[in-house]
């Protein structure tokens, strides 16, 4: 019985001597030093497997927050993540008309950043999603609603040239607002003029509804020029603020120069810089002395009717004159002052001032001109003591270039 028991024991202890070598055989070297070690427990205790930690989901922070309400439309919206990654963002609004109006934006170093500042009086939603460290994904909607304005306390933006338009080597470009902008520094951050090939220029102030832009000299023939009016939701002071953006491409065409002297009474054309026509002219008479300096062309126009009301004379005035039809006409003041065609007063052109005040030539001068410039076309005026005033048509180019700097509100 003895024996029997001793067998029984030595078979174990060998089975578990086979045991052994075959653990060590699959589990690499055993560290006999170390109970706790890979592959092996110490006395008494039970070999489990140690505890998966737990990844923390993504978390996400928004400007504004979710749920906010009046906020202010010169907020920039901005999301980021963490405890993960931000991998997504999109922002957008329900119009009045009902409709759906998504926001641009761009994410970044972690951080989505909207591309415009807000609309008044909408409702926002946000839409996140992000990546744990894991990998997991989880998305987040959050809303909120702007402050109402009214149109009053919002500001009307116009930006000229038109977009995809071509002018003249002296055409500015326009800014201008329905009510006034005080602080006009805000603005001007806003308003970006890039040009190719690249010329330095600067705005100038004329009045707190009206900005110019214009290079230093004028504009190189060929250029293109991109304007960017970003004024939507930017304060202007008064509690008001950019009602809209606005932007606009357009081109520069031929350098065209015309030459006015007024006292041998000849116009001289240049184009692209060479001289291509001379033309006898008429300027304006004792008491109505047309304007020396640059002026551009503002307008052109055919078959129209030039009153003498326009000027402010009254019909018991001994210079008043009749209703005059006139076939072509380019304006280049504010004031009144016109190159146009003018037959009844063709044996005085070349020779004699005898207008009231605009530059006077035949009807085939006037034609030709009509047929060759554009919106923008420099007119340079010589030859009387009268000149141009700022604000009277577009007289930017009568300012010297650090007078005009000091226009900038930056």
């Amino acid at each position: 019985m003895k024996s029997n028991i001793r067998s029984v024991v030595v078979s174990g202890l060998a089975a578990l001597a086979m045991l052994g070598v075959t653990a060590c055989s699959s589990a690499g070297t055993a560290d006999t030093t170390n109970p706790g070690a890979t592959g092996t427990s110490a006395p008494g205790q039970t070999s489990s497997a140690a505890p998966s930690p737990t990844t923390e989901p993504v978390s996400f922070t928004t400007t504004p927050d979710d749920e906010a309400t009046d906020v202010a439309v010169d907020t920039r919206v901005t999301a980021s993540a963490q405890k993960g990654t931000l991998t997504k963002a999109s922002l957008s609004y329900k119009s009045k008309k009902g409709n759906r109006v998504p926001v641009d934006g761009s994410l970044q170093g972690g951080t989505w950043t909207a591309g415009d500042l807000l609309e008044p009086g909408v409702k926002y939603t946000l839409t996140l999603e992000g990546k744990d460290a894991d990998g997991k994904t989880t998305e987040s909607t959050r809303t909120f609603r702007t402050a109402n304005l009214t149109l009053d306390d919002q500001i009307y933006v116009a930006v000229s040239p038109r977009d995809g338009g071509t002018v003249g080597i002296g055409m500015p470009v326009v800014v201008r607002f329905d009510l006034p902008v005080k602080d006009r520094a805000s603005f001007e951050k806003h308003m970006l003029v890039t040009t190719q090939p690249a010329q330095s220029g600067s705005w100038y102030w004329l009045s707190s509804t009206e900005v110019h832009w214009r290079p230093k000299t004028y504009w190189k023939a060929g250029t293109k020029v991109h304007v960017e009016a970003n004024l939507n939701g930017v304060p202007a002071g008064n509690g008001r603020f950019g009602q809209m953006s606005r932007t606009s491409d357009f081109t520069i065409g031929r350098a065209l120069v015309a030459k006015v002297n007024l006292k041998t009474d000849q116009m001289d054309v240049f184009i692209n810089g060479t001289w291509t026509k001379r033309i006898p002219i008429t300027g304006g008479r004792p008491g109505f002395t047309t304007r020396s300096g640059v002026k551009v062309i503002m307008d052109k126009q055919t078959n129209i009717t030039m009153k003498a009301e326009t000027i402010g004379l009254k019909k018991d005035d001994p210079n008043y004159y009749a209703d005059t039809p006139v076939k072509y006409a380019m304006r280049v003041t504010n004031s009144g002052e016109f190159l146009h065609s003018a037959p009844w007063s063709v044996a005085d052109q070349g020779q004699r001032n005898v207008s009231h005040g605009c530059t006077g030539m035949s009807d085939a001068n006037g034609k030709w001109m009509y047929d060759h410039t554009m919106i923008g076309d420099v007119v340079e005026t010589t030859g009387t003591n009268r000149g141009m005033t700022m604000g009277n048509g577009y007289a930017d180019w009568n300012l010297g270039w650090s007078t005009w700097l000091k226009g900038s509100a930056l």
